[in-house]
């Protein structure tokens, strides 16, 4: 019995001594991966490009141009694209290369934060569910295909009618009808792991629970997760934009790309350029993190063939 007791101890002390360096490789190994692939670089570089405008882009236009997004001029409304508005004006006056700038800070926060959010929620009842099983992993499941068998987008509409749809009640919203996907996921992957050689080890050697999931279990879904925060980021800014167009997300006059789109669509035939600009930048945004988390899922992934 001892002899066995030691063999599993120096099994463990093996494992944990030859993981750091396997886990090292395996992510520069990774990084080698996406640097190397052209399409999922230009995603990333367009994205960062995107969201660090979005984040300075108000802070200079406020302090060096000393500009505000809801000035209005009802004498330049509908003016086209020039020098002076280099994508034109809307049915108040106000400039709206400025509007799209700000309100791309807005949807991209909400995007942000709402998929970082759900990611959370996710993870963690994920791990529970996958690590003890049993009926907490029946109750859970039992909830997830309960909530997944309504269209989130009419929980959405109701829960929008009964709040007020400011930036972070969206937030909140969006994370709560979010989190059941990332949650499978998590759970399907901590099933296969809490049975490893490792696990079982570090368990046999007196490992509490919280540790075998901290320590042993969320670095090896850590992929995972990365990629559902892409896929997830890309989802929530149509959702949002959706919410928007519909009157039920970010409220006038706070700019986001979806309700600058509709009001453009009611001022289409005066301005059509209006409906143009806000249009692109949801499908590049959101083409940019599904580019992006395709091309994170092959690097990530220990079988596809590296480059």
């Amino acid at each position: 019995m001892s002899d066995s007791v030691n063999e599993t101890a120096s099994t463990a002390r093996v494992k944990r001594l030859g993981e750091p360096a396997k886990h090292r490789y395996y992510w520069q190994d990774a990084v080698r991966h996406i640097t190397h692939d052209r399409l999922t670089m230009i995603a990333l570089i367009g994205l960062l490009l995107l969201t660090v405008t979005c984040i300075i882009g108000p802070i200079i236009i406020e302090n060096q141009l000393h500009l505000n997004v809801n000035r209005t001029n009802i004498a330049e409304r509908y003016k086209d694209p020039g020098i002076e508005h280099l994508l034109g004006t809307d049915n108040l006056g106000r400039d709206q290369f400025i509007r799209l700038i700000y309100g791309g800070r807005v949807s991209l926060a909400i995007a942000y934060a709402a998929s970082a959010l759900a990611i959370v929620i996710g993870v963690t009842l994920g791990m529970i569910a996958g690590f003890y099983g049993g009926w907490v992993d029946d109750g859970l499941i039992w909830f997830i295909n309960t909530l997944e068998s309504i269209p989130s987008i009419f929980l959405l509409l109701i829960a929008s009618t009964i709040w007020s749809p400011s930036p972070g009640v969206l937030v909140m919203l969006l994370a709560v009808f979010g989190w059941a996907s990332t949650c499978r996921l998590v759970r399907g992957e901590v099933l296969t792991l809490r049975e490893r050689d490792y696990v079982l080890a570090a368990r046999a050697l007196g490992a509490p629970s919280w540790r075998l999931m901290i320590h042993h279990i969320l670095p090896n879904v850590l992929s995972t997760i990365i990629v559902a925060l892409t896929i997830s980021a890309g989802s929530l800014i149509l959702i949002e934009s959706g919410l928007s167009f519909l009157g039920l997300g970010v409220q006038a006059p706070t700019p986001s790309w979806g309700n600058m789109l509709t009001d453009a669509r009611t001022y289409f035939t005066k301005g059509t350029y209006l409906v143009i600009w806000p249009g692109i930048l949801i499908a590049m945004t959101v083409l940019f993190f599904y580019v992006l988390g395709d091309g994170l899922r092959d690097a990530l992934d220990p079988r596809s063939a590296r480059k």
